[in-house]
C-alpha cells in the first residue's frame, strides 16, 4: 500500500509522534496503520498521545543570550517530574528550543512548534514529541519572550536554582564596562527574589491600582478602630500605604536586598556615575517554573501501582 500523507497525519494524529517517524513506521509496516502503531510502539515512540493529559507543573526555566548580545529569550519548558530537570538530554533540548526561537524568529508558542527544526526531527512539535518518547514524560513549551538588542542596550540573564526561576533584563547603555554585567547580574537577581511587576511606577495600570485600593479599603472598614469613619477619610488614611504598596510592585522603587537602605534605582545610579555613563534599566522578564500552574497531588503509592499495571 502506498504510504500518502493522509496516512501519516492520520497515524500521527492517533500516536502523537513525530512526522517522519510515522512515515518510517508506515514504510516499514506497508501502510498499514495498525501494524504502524505496533511498531512504534515497540520502539516506544507511541507514548507520548497518551500522557497528553497529564499535568506538567514541574521543569525549567531558560534564559539564553546570543554571543554578540543581539537577542536574548527567556523561556518556560514544563515536566510532570522535578527529576527531569536534572535530566542532561531535557536541559540540552531546552537549550536547542531557546536557538530555535531566535533562528526562526517565532512570535508564539504555536508558531514555534509549527516551525523547523534543526536535527532529524522536521519541526519543534516533532523534536519534542520525541523527546517524550526519550524523557518519558508529559513536556510542553509552556512561554518565551525575545528581547531584541537595537544597539543601545545590554541584555543580561540570571538562572536561579537551576532553573527554577529565570530573569532577563534589558538595559539602556551605550557602555561595554563589565560593571554593567556585574550590575545586571545584582537587578536580575533582585528580581528573581523580590518578584517585582513593573520597572516604575507610571507602567502600573490604573485598574491595578483600583484594585489594590479597594483590597485596602475593604481592610481598613472590617478593622474595629475605623468603625464609622467615612470612607473620604479612610482613603486618605490608606494613601500612605498604598504608595508603599505599589513601590513594592516596582523595581526600581524596591530596597536593594545587597545593599545598605538605597534603592535598586539608587543602586543602578550608583553604578552609572561610576563607569561615567548612562544605565537604565528598561524592561524585564521573570518566568517562574509552573507558575500559575495546579499542580495535580498525587498518591505515590497509587501511581507506583498504575506503572506496575501499564
Amino acid at each position: 500500500m502506498a504510504v500518502t500523507a493522509a496516512l501519516i497525519k492520520e497515524l500521527r494524529e492517533r500516536t502523537g509522534v513525530g512526522m517522519s517517524a510515522c512515515k518510517n513506521a508506515l514504510v516499514e509496516t506497508d501502510g498499514n496503520i495498525d501494524e504502524a502503531i505496533e511498531f512504534l510502539r515497540k520502539q516506544g515512540l507511541a507514548n507520548a498521545a497518551k500522557k497528553a493529559g497529564r499535568i506538567a507543573a514541574e521543569g525549567l526555566s531558560y534564559a539564553y543570550i546570543t554571543d554578540d548580545n543581539s537577542v536574548a529569550v527567556v523561556l518556560e519548558v514544563n515536566s510532570e517530574t522535578d527529576f527531569v530537570a536534572k535530566n542532561e538530554k531535557f536541559r540540552t533540548f531546552v537549550e536547542d528550543v531557546a536557538k530555535q526561537i531566535i533562528k526562526n524568529g517565532s512570535s508564539d508558542v504555536d508558531a514555534l512548534l509549527a516551525s523547523s527544526w534543526d536535527g532529524q526531527a522536521d519541526t519543534v512539535q516533532d523534536a519534542l514529541n520525541e523527546m517524550i518518547s526519550v524523557i518519558g514524560e508529559k513536556l510542553s513549551i509552556r512561554r518565551f519572550e525575545v528581547f531584541k538588542n537595537d544597539g543601545s542596550s545590554k541584555l543580561v540573564s540570571y538562572i536561579h536554582a537551576g532553573g527554577k526561576i529565570a530573569v532577563v533584563v534589558d538595559f539602556k547603555t551605550s557602555s561595554n564596562d563589565a560593571k554593567v554585567v556585574e550590575c545586571g547580574k545584582n537587578v536580575a537577581m533582585q528580581i528573581a527574589a523580590m518578584n517585582p511587576r513593573y520597572v516604575t511606577e507610571d507602567q502600573v495600570p490604573q485598574s491595578v491600582i483600583d484594585h489594590e485600593k479597594e483590597v485596602l479599603m475593604e481592610q481598613a472598614k472590617n478593622d474595629p478602630k475605623n468603625a464609622g469613619k467615612p470612607d473620604n477619610i479612610i482613603e486618605k488614611m490608606l494613601a500612605g500605604r498604598l504608595k508603599k504598596e505599589m513601590k513594592e510592585f516596582c523595581l526600581v522603587d524596591q530596597e536593594y536586598v545587597q545593599g545598605d537602605k538605597i534603592s535598586v534605582k539608587q543602586y543602578v545610579d550608583s553604578v552609572a556615575k561610576e563607569i561615567g555613563a548612562e544605565l537604565e534599566i528598561k524592561s524585564f522578564v521573570r518566568f517562574e517554573t509552573g507558575e500559575g500552574i495546579e499542580k495535580k497531588e498525587e498518591n505515590f503509592a497509587e501511581e507506583v501501582a498504575k506503572t506496575m499495571g501499564q
